[in-house]
């Protein structure tokens, strides 16, 4: 009882205040709100604005964070929660606003006017909640005090932002140029605009680099927890700049590969299953590597058939899959060897105490011995609690 006590004093630590009843019903509140604002934007682009088709797409982005931040908000209360919620509902509120601009003719409903004038500002506010995320990440407070004045930054250059768009045309036309900006107090503050962007940059930079700085003093926990994070993102980043590189229109790439930061997020805070981060890893390096190695040796087949040896396209293809297909299981073990040895190392020593074990089984002939090398083994490779045998009826623990 003590032990699960001291847990909960550790967890309410690390993740922040439990949020009472008010807090869960918040969280869910908003969840509710940014489903209803984004059907909402969905029904509008569907029946009217034509500038507005292809924006819907980030819907899936602004649902994940939202559905993963009312999670962490309402069974931990970790700020990251309602940074996250936040983000998700004024992206909502940014995607029904500039839905319901959109779709409305130039002069027929002066409102529309004001409408588009608020897409921008809510954006302006959006925007410091991403930079923001990897420095509060996993219990949402910097690393030290020395790092809070980056907060304090983020808030000063999403105020910077949300101004110049409010009081000039810094990026009213851009997004609705059949619209009237109506408000236009000043000339266009598009350096400001611009410098509150860069900052915006940076500090996702320095957060990255507190990550690091977080990672070197962090305990076991922690470590898998910013592991998860940076799994999530670097798969994200490749897998969007791949289909940049393919594709003309990167959106749906988008929509597919950044959700995974949030869910990733979620996984690292909630601790659900968060010791599998090692062998998510050494699989994807594994299967990326050997997917870039046979690719490498397909392309290399097909060019030496039919260049240097003048053999016919079809026969040179059949032949350099029938190579790939062969090489692909003596590949894959080797690499995810390699793999499990530098990023998995509990399942390379789990399967080594395995192998060797097999090995010494061949020769043995008592079963008592075999049974308590067994055991023995069993323990060290697997680590659990208790550990029985059952021989014929009798049991020996």
């Amino acid at each position: 009882m003590s032990q699960q006590l001291a847990r909960r004093a550790e967890d309410r630590t690390a993740d922040g205040a439990r949020p009472g009843r008010g807090g869960s019903r918040l969280a869910w509140a908003l969840l509710g709100l940014v489903v209803a604002l984004l059907a909402a934007s969905l029904v509008i682009a569907a029946t009217g604005g034509e500038s507005w088709n292809s924006k819907p797409a980030v819907i899936p982005v602004l649902l994940a964070l939202a559905v993963v931040g009312a999670l962490i908000a309402a069974r931990t209360g970790n700020r990251l929660g309602w940074l996250f919620l936040a983000s998700g509902a004024t992206g909502a509120a940014g995607a029904f606003v500039g839905a319901y601009a959109s779709r409305v003719p130039t002069a027929e409903l002066p409102a529309a006017q004001w409408v588009g004038w608020v897409f921008p500002v809510i954006l302006g506010l959006e925007q410091p909640l991403f930079f923001v995320i990897p420095l509060l990440f996993p219990d949402g407070r910097p690393p030290s005090a020395r790092w809070r004045p980056l907060i304090w930054v983020a808030i000063a250059a999403g105020t910077v932002n949300m101004v110049s768009v409010a009081l000039s045309d810094a990026d009213f036309s851009s997004n609705f140029p059949w619209l009237r900006d109506p408000v236009t107090l000043v000339p266009p503050l598009g350096t400001a605009y611009n410098v509150s962007q860069e900052v915006g940059l940076v500090l996702f930079v320095l957060g990255a680099v507190s990550m690091i700085v977080r990672f070197r003093r962090a305990g076991q926990d922690e470590r898998l927890q910013l592991k998860w994070f940076v799994y999530a993102a670097a798969v994200s980043v490749a897998g969007i700049s791949v289909s940049s590189t393919f594709m003309s229109n990167p959106l749906p790439a988008f929509d597919i590969f950044f959700p995974l930061i949030p869910a990733a997020v979620g996984v690292a805070i909630l601790k659900y299953r968060l010791y599998d981060i090692d062998r998510l890893i050494s699989r994807t390096l594994a299967y990326a590597i050997v997917t870039g190695l046979l690719v490498g040796v397909y392309a290399g087949l097909v060019l030496l058939a039919t260049e240097v040896f003048r053999f016919h396209t079809p026969v040179a293809v059949a032949a350099a899959t029938l190579a790939a297909a062969a090489l692909f299981n003596p590949v894959r073990r080797r690499v995810q060897r390699a793999a499990d040895r530098r990023f998995n190392r509990v399942r390379y020593d789990a399967d080594q105490t395995v192998a060797a074990f097999a090995g010494t089984l061949r020769d043995a002939v008592d079963p008592g011995t075999v049974q308590a090398d067994l055991l023995a083994v069993v323990s060290k490779a697997v680590e659990p609690a208790h550990v029985s045998v059952w021989i014929a009826g009798r049991q020996q623990a």
